[in-house]
């Protein structure tokens, strides 16, 4: 069972926002884990079922879809990534 808790970042290349949400994470002390989809079109078709988005990165915390950098960083700056990926 993974972690409900756990990052998982979904990226492709080049992606200047994939880069920007990775470091921002790091330097939040975030750990995560990458799936690079840059060669994978069957994963990318999963993706955008579990998500409903075909932009990338894509970010989920556990099961529930965060969405792109841009939501990352809202989130961030609103103090919720803390709550968010905070132990059960």
């Amino acid at each position: 069972m993974a972690d409900a808790n756990g990052v998982t970042l979904y990226t492709t290349e080049p992606c200047g926002f994939c880069r920007q949400a990775k470091a921002l994470l790091k330097s939040r002390g975030v750990r995560y884990e990458e799936v690079n989809l840059a060669r994978d079109p069957s994963g990318r078709a999963d993706l955008v079922a579990r998500t409903g988005q075909m932009t990338f990165p894509q970010i989920l915390v556990g099961e529930r879809a965060i969405g792109g950098f841009r939501e990352l960083l809202e989130a961030d700056r609103a103090g919720v990534l803390e709550t968010l990926i905070a132990p059960v």
